[in-house]
């Protein structure tokens, strides 16, 4: 990748891959009914969170950066597996394309709904936008009872709190190790757990 000085983004944007899928590698497919509350459909599904993002980032990238995928944004057999290898298919793809854009583009104003705004604008919400749905459904985790790994720094599953120095564990080190063990049933960091290490700053 030849530097500019957007090129942070990019890196961002790679890794925030990586994060997404590692959520959702921690789900079985089982999980994928699950509502933050059973009978209140205002609450997507683990199911439903998936599929909004493969169709919300499709639906950006498509409109306000102009950078398309050939075929549907939504696997063909909708499971766990399903999603992570079609997710992980597109937004490399659409990596791969934006590290062709020169700073000019970047800097452009197109359409963000009912305003404009630059890309560069538009490309950070679009990160945060995503940061939000992974947080909503690592909170889904917590509610049945799943392990947590890092997704930025240590976790109840990981050894605590950072300032116990718990260490940050990754469920997979980088996108390649995680596509080809999930391919294979998964084969994820051991987890030390608290270690009986209270896990708020506020403990009773």
């Amino acid at each position: 990748m030849s530097r500019m000085k957007y090129n942070f983004l990019l890196e961002t944007y790679e890794t925030e891959i990586l994060k997404i899928l590692s959520v959702w590698s921690m789900f079985d497919d089982a999980d994928l009914p699950f509502r933050p509350h059973a009978t209140d459909v205002r609450g997507r599904s683990v199911h439903e969170q998936m599929v909004h993002q493969c169709l919300s980032e499709d639906i950006w990238f498509r409109t306000m950066f102009g950078v398309a995928m050939k075929k549907t944004p939504l696997p063909e057999a909708e499971t766990r597996l399903g999603f992570i290898l079609k997710y992980a298919e597109d937004t490399l793809q659409r990596l791969d394309i934006l590290k062709q854009k020169k700073e000019s583009w970047w800097e452009e104003i197109a359409d963000f709904f009912a305003v404009k705004k630059s890309r560069t604008w538009i490309f950070t919400r679009r990160l945060t936008h995503s940061a939000h749905h992974r947080g909503q459904l690592v909170a889904m985790l917590r509610m049945l009872n799943k392990d947590v790994y890092s997704t930025y720094g240590p976790t109840s599953d990981t050894g605590g709190l950072m300032q116990q120095r718990a260490p940050t564990i990754y469920a997979y080190s980088d996108l390649t190790t995680l596509i080809k063990s999930e391919k294979s049933g998964g084969s994820k960091s051991e987890l030390p757990g608290t270690g009986g290490k209270p896990t708020t700053e506020r403990p009773d």
